[in-house]
């Protein structure tokens, strides 16, 4: 399977960190967000990789052309408008030939306690042809950031977002997909949820519940508090 990573955002909400830098390329110890996702995928399997670029794209071709993952990278830059998660994504869905794929968002700190998690959710969407996008969720009492109020919930292994006054999961950034549920869409610019909830009206969006505590990078304050727990500068 190959993979696709998002890297094209401002990362406003960690200003001023990001006014000179990516927030891909974010430290947390010895690892960039960025490198820590790479490694993670490649301690999945995966050989293959799209990263999508607007922001201070320059700087991420940099930073990877000078390090050895020894992955295939091909980089895809939205140049004169961002395009959201859903557009960045079908921009990028040549690359794909038509076959499963996973996208993943580097703010997360994936750990290698995910390998497992991400091979359940394969083993699931291959055994199951009705599935055509299946996400990573975590019950929101298990983040770190305590300011998600959550996204969806979950039942018999189906996303929807019933009882909206009670949203239990969060969305870790981590999802498989087949590319045809891009092909009826006619926007460039549109936000992924725009395709999740075409698929929770029509009972198709599935996901599986991550038991690991849930660790993101969303806000400067989170970030500052998240290199505190782990005891890194």
């Amino acid at each position: 399977m190959k993979a696709m990573i998002l890297c094209a955002g401002y990362g406003k909400r960690l200003q001023p960190l990001t006014l000179k830098s990516p927030k891909p390329l974010l430290k947390i110890g010895n690892e960039t967000l960025l490198s820590n996702t790479l490694k993670f995928l490649k301690s999945c399997g995966i050989k293959d990789v799209v990263i999508n670029l607007h922001y201070l794209g320059k700087q991420i071709i940099d930073y990877i052309n000078e390090k050895n993952f020894n992955l295939n990278i091909t980089f895809i830059e939205e140049k004169n408008i961002i395009l959201d998660t859903g557009g960045g994504i079908l921009n990028a869905i040549k690359h794909f030939n038509n076959e499963i794929f996973l996208a993943i968002n580097p703010d997360t700190i994936w750990s290698s306690n995910y390998v497992k998690e991400l091979k359940e959710m394969e083993k699931s969407f291959l055994s199951n042809k009705k599935i055509k996008c299946s996400m990573l969720v975590v019950d929101k009492s298990n983040s770190f950031d305590k300011n998600f109020k959550g996204d969806f919930n979950l039942k018999e292994n189906k996303i929807n977002k019933n009882n909206k006054d009670n949203l239990k999961y969060i969305y870790t950034g981590l999802q498989i997909i087949k590319p045809e549920i891009f092909f009826n869409l006619k926007e460039k610019v549109f936000s992924m949820n725009k395709v999740w909830d075409n698929l929770i009206k029509n009972d198709q969006l599935f996901g599986i519940e991550s038991n690991i505590n849930f660790l993101h990078v969303s806000t400067l304050h989170t970030y500052e508090g998240l290199l505190k727990k782990l005891d890194v500068k």
